[in-house]
């Protein structure tokens, strides 16, 4: 059974419904059996010893309402943002209809504007579409984004309560990571959708959100620490199409998840 299943799975045991913390015993039952299964600790902790049980208990404790600000990298060069972006949300969406500042409109199905609560508190952020989004117009539909889905359900939340957006609304050829020139050319379109929403929390979805937005390398470094945007409190992320590859990063994502349910004052 999938990660974010047991835990979705703990929450309806209980009855719990959003932002009713899930009963004491049930959450201690399905942590201490994570716990068992922790292949090794978090980068940046200390070197596992004798009593490796208090390491790993240390890493799935409960993470403080406000943890804070970390140093920023250095941020990664030649990075560009585009101009005269639509203040609106209409405007904004006709723009992304139809965009052709790059070479990824000439082969793509749909634009992908990107979908959810437009007042949300929180703000995920992907890389670009994929085929099964080019085909939908709509962001996180595949296997990644039914991923992404359990692991909105397991912080209580459902895709109705947050805004979904990638860095660039239309599909990069086999899938491949965007360029610097189309990143730029789709940018702003990205920050605008920020600005309307006005989010108390984004969360990065792997290494190409954390480079385009933040202008930053290194996801694995990045990802558990808060960063800032225009004043707003950033989490980098696995993406789920790579812990649908590596299944045992899923726990790091969600000790990621803890520290943005606090942050936001959501109960486990």
């Amino acid at each position: 059974m999938d990660f974010f299943d047991d835990l979705t799975a703990a929450v309806q045991r209980d009855g719990a419904r959003r932002g009713v913390r899930v009963a004491g015993d049930e959450w201690q039952k399905f942590m201490s059996r994570v716990e068992k299964t922790v292949p090794a600790a978090p980068p940046e902790t200390a070197a596992p010893t004798e009593n490796t049980f208090a390491v790993q208990e240390t890493y799935f404790s409960e993470p403080s309402a406000m943890p804070p600000v970390q140093e920023q990298p250095e941020p990664a060069s030649g990075i560009g943002i585009c101009r005269d972006i639509p203040q609106d949300w209409a405007g904004l969406h006709q723009a992304v209809m139809n965009c052709r500042n790059c070479q990824l409109c000439n082969n793509r199905n749909n634009a992908v504007f990107g979908e959810g609560n437009r007042s949300a508190r929180l703000m995920f952020v992907g890389e670009g579409p994929g085929a099964e989004e080019d085909a939908s117009g709509r962001p996180f539909v595949g296997p990644a984004g039914q991923l992404l889905d359990k692991m909105i359900n397991a912080m209580h939340l459902s895709r109705e309560d947050v805004y979904i957006a990638n860095i660039v609304k239309c599909r990069p050829p086999g899938n491949r990571n965007p360029a610097d020139d189309e990143a730029a050319a789709c940018i702003g379109y990205l920050e605008q959708q920020i600005k309307l929403v006005q989010p108390e929390v984004i969360v990065l979805l792997g290494g190409t959100a954390l480079r385009f937005l933040l202008k930053m390398d290194g996801i694995t470094r990045c990802r558990g620490r808060w960063f800032e945007y225009n004043n707003i409190a950033v989490m980098p992320t696995f993406h789920p199409a790579f812990l649908l590859r590596k299944a045992e990063s899923k726990r790091e994502a969600w000790h990621d998840l803890k520290l943005v349910m606090a942050r936001l004052n959501i109960p486990l």
